[in-house]
């Protein structure tokens, strides 16, 4: 049977991991864009993501989950109950873990909630590049000896080693299904919601003090063009007044470096030219604040 003849597959598969082992790299490798956001920061994606992978004989949608942590304030409870709801929610589960980093007790957290699943579970061990292959062995047994997964893949996000022999092992254990999305779209997001997170990812980037956690992005407006460019208004929100001061910087430096860094990222997804305007506020305790939490996007009551 040729190409040709193959039933199109198609089916939904999560992405679930400790903080910080390389989810948003491989979902952005995966559909060949940037749809999630990137930070050597823990805990950087807070919804789930939806990214599309689609060729001529199969589609496969990737949640980009946050990454399972002990919850510390609503935020982390709405992050673990995004997570985990995927679960019996997919055809498949790919659970990452970091060659460079030892197993931990996060690690056997999540072990613990896959083991009750009875969706395939698929081992990924990400960051090979940073390890020497002797250590491989060793370290893929550290988990397989704990939970028996459908299949193991060592591999670079970051350099895309072994990543086309993930999917086609994907491809091959997903069912004869439709098509569900158009084969040019890569994410479930309206692109309002990919802006705020572009502009997310420049606060993380640029500030290295009390920020990352305490940062949210709406965006307030994007359908006027002027002279051409689109107009995006946003609003950066952090928990305290001294907060909105290292975000603004001395002399405005740190909130015009964001609007310029955020804006080439917008332009890049959106390929027009975009005139960004950004204010910061304090929305304090925005973390532990249901309302406000519904109104960026997490829907806190429907994960109650």
């Amino acid at each position: 049977m040729d190409n040709k003849e193959k039933q199109f597959v198609s089916g939904f598969v999560a992405i679930v991991g400790r903080p910080n082992v390389g989810k948003s790299t491989l979902m952005n490798r995966l559909v060949g864009e940037k749809v999630a956001i990137m930070s050597d920061k823990a805990q950087t994606t807070r919804n789930k993501i939806q990214g599309i992978y689609t060729t001529d004989q199969a589609q496969i949608v990737f949640v980009d989950t946050p990454g399972i942590h002990k919850p510390k304030n609503k935020l982390d409870d709405y992050m673990d109950a995004a997570a985990e709801s995927t679960f019996s929610e997919v055809d498949a589960i790919l659970f990452m873990v970091a060659a460079d980093d030892k197993i931990g007790p996060g690690d056997r957290y999540i072990m613990d909630l896959l083991e009750k699943t009875k969706t395939p579970v698929y081992l990924l061990v990400n960051k090979i590049d940073l390890v020497h292959p002797d250590t491989l062995p060793e370290i893929v047994a550290n988990y397989t000896d704990t939970l028996h997964f459908a299949e193991v893949y060592p591999i670079s996000a970051t350099q895309g080693n072994n990543v086309a022999d993930m999917l086609a092992g994907l491809e091959s254990h997903l069912k004869p299904g439709p098509q569900y999305y158009p084969e040019d779209q890569i994410t479930d997001h309206p692109e309002y919601f990919v802006v705020a997170e572009l502009i997310r990812e420049q606060v993380l980037h640029l500030t290295r003090q009390e920020i990352p956690h305490a940062v949210a992005v709406l965006v307030d407006s994007m359908n006027t063009r002027i002279e051409g460019k689109l107009q995006v208004h946003a609003t950066i929100y952090v928990e305290r007044d001294s907060q909105k001061g290292i975000v603004i910087g001395a002399g405005g430096k740190m909130l015009k470096q964001i609007g310029i860094n955020g804006r080439r990222e917008i332009e890049g997804l959106l390929g027009e030219k975009i005139n960004l305007k950004l204010w910061v506020k304090v929305q304090r305790n925005w973390r532990d604040d249901p309302k406000f939490l519904n109104q960026s996007g997490y829907n806190i009551k429907r994960l109650d």
